[in-house]
């Protein structure tokens, strides 16, 4: 069953036209790649989907909500989270201030204080490092954070984007495991990723895109596979 549907997708930036009616969904319980060189449109269909980027045609439907023109807080609270590309902490915050604000849609006191203890437990690091500012940590454990802090609203699906950027190949390896336990454990997954080889040995499906179109579509294996995904992306 699909959770995201989206269809015939236009976006543009002033008369560029940045995403070309693109259409592609994700089925609950999977996760799904976008890959494609820098400027193919995939940071763009990301923040289209999460509601930061207006569009100019088509429809993005989710849960069975047409959630098209919907602000991006809105969106949160219908259980969509997104981990940016950069990973947009709160540098100023204290790492533990930084999944209190992850929980923000949640109301029960007790049940968030009890979610922070659950990241601590996934990401023992961040558990260390409860009370020192998250502008000073390691960019592994600011990516550990970013990612913690979008598990607090107890997504139905999460996005991430470009989630190993920065970080060193082991590091890269441990992010990759833990987006396939967020799977394990019924989170949905949209990944971005400029790792295209990692990215597709854990996707179940994955789409190519090449200036605002998709022009493969396949399973992760099937694209791990594919010639021309190789030449492209996979240095084969």
């Amino acid at each position: 069953m699909a959770l995201l549907e989206v269809k015939d997708l236009q976006v543009y930036y002033g008369v560029i036209q940045a995403l070309k009616g693109i259409s592609f969904e994700v089925n609950e319980g999977e996760i799904v790649t976008l890959i494609g060189a820098n400027g193919a449109g995939k940071t763009t269909t990301m923040q289209s989907i999460i509601g930061l980027i207006p569009t100019r045609g088509g429809s993005v439907i989710f849960d069975g909500h047409d959630i098209t023109k919907t602000p991006c807080h809105k969106i949160v609270h219908l259980g969509m989270a997104q981990v940016p590309e950069g990973r947009r902490i709160f540098q100023e915050l204290t790492v533990y201030e930084n999944l209190l604000m992850g929980g923000f849609s949640q109301n029960d006191k007790s049940a968030v204080k009890q979610d922070i203890e659950k990241i601590y437990t996934r990401f023992p690091r961040l558990g260390e490092r409860r009370n020192q500012i998250a502008g000073t940590l390691s960019g592994g454990e600011q990516q550990m954070l970013a990612m913690g802090r979008a598990m607090m609203s107890h997504p139905k699906l999460l996005l991430l984007d470009e989630p190993s950027m920065g970080l060193s190949p082991l590091l890269v390896d441990h992010v990759f495991e833990i987006i396939k336990d967020f799977r394990d454990d019924g989170t949905t997954v949209l990944l971005v990723e400029q790792n295209a080889g990692k990215s597709l040995a854990i996707s179940d499906r994955a789409y190519v895109l090449e200036l605002g179109q998709i022009v493969l579509s396949g399973t992760g294996a099937e694209l791990a596979a594919s010639d021309q995904v190789k030449k492209a992306y996979l240095g084969g």
